[in-house]
């Protein structure tokens, strides 16, 4: 036999390098239902790394434990508040329509909630945990198809399991790590990730997720009933309330420019969508 099969090391390290090759394949995941609309690939490989029900767990826990800090303060808004009851109707215009890109989502319990807070901010955790700070509303004074452009963007992160993505890119990193650890004994072989749900949060996205849930959601919103180019006018109002400085929420954002520029390409994509969905005039 030759060194290479006989010494533990080289084992490992082979058994390392055909890690890395299996998570340099092309992703694999679900891809829409729909054949019309726009078209961002598959899901990534890393999600495979962190169960899916690991993270939901983890954002139902988070996400209540927010809400419950919420209404100690007074400011979770009640069910009967106007605006909740505005959220909660594009919602539930939106959702139907979430499921051809992830069949997970039809087992979620979805939630939308308005919280208090002068944050230009909104998000939906994995697990469909929607929440919409009155920032965003008031400052910016949204209409309809603009809520469903944000609520559109932010599904779709939970969607393409954005979250779940990045935890797994951080479990690929301790991998090799982990390797080498059972090899000098400093640790359990596959011990890569040891709190999925610690960064839900507070989590940032890249770049490309960015642009990806831009896409996703302009084509929930059209499906939805909601007019997909009020994406321009959303980022032309964030670029005004952001006076040169982007707030929190868009600090890993793609510049508005550049994804006005990306909405207004692939507009033609999903127009047709939402022109179907309007109801026709009768003729005379």
């Amino acid at each position: 036999m030759s060194h290479l099969q006989t010494c533990p090391l080289c084992s490992h390290r082979r058994l390392l390098l055909q890690s890395a090759a299996i998570l340099a394949l092309p992703a694999v995941g679900q891809l829409p239902a729909q054949a019309e609309g726009v078209e961002v690939g598959k899901n990534s490989v890393f999600t495979k790394l962190v169960p899916a029900e690991t993270i939901e767990r983890s954002a139902a826990q988070q996400y209540a434990q927010m809400l419950q800090q919420a209404a100690n303060q007074n400011a979770l808004a009640g069910r009967d508040h106007p605006q909740v009851k505005r959220l909660r109707s594009i919602a539930d215009k939106t959702i139907p329509h979430a499921l051809g890109w992830n069949p997970r989502a039809a087992n979620w319990r979805w939630e939308v909630n308005l919280i208090g807070s002068k944050q230009i901010n909104a998000f939906c955790m994995p697990g469909g945990k929607i929440a919409f700070y009155t920032g965003i509303l008031d400052q910016l004074k949204l209409t309809d198809d603009e809520v469903a452009t944000v609520m559109g963007h932010e599904v779709a992160h939970a969607l393409r399991e954005h979250a779940r993505e990045r935890m797994g890119k951080n479990a690929a990193t301790g991998i090799g790590a982990s390797l080498l650890g059972a090899v000098l004994g400093l640790g359990e072989l596959g011990q890569t990730v040891t709190n999925y749900g610690a960064q839900l949060l507070t989590l940032q996205f890249s770049r490309s997720d960015e642009s990806e849930a831009d896409l996703v959601g302009m084509e929930l919103a059209a499906r939805a009933g909601f007019d997909p180019r009020a994406g321009v006018s959303l980022w032309q109002k964030m670029a005004q309330a952001s006076k040169g400085s982007p707030p929190q929420w868009l600090s890993t954002h793609p510049s508005g420019t550049t994804r006005i520029a990306d909405i207004e390409a692939n507009l033609p994509k999903v127009l047709p969508l939402y022109v179907r969905g309007q109801p026709q005039l009768p003729t005379q």
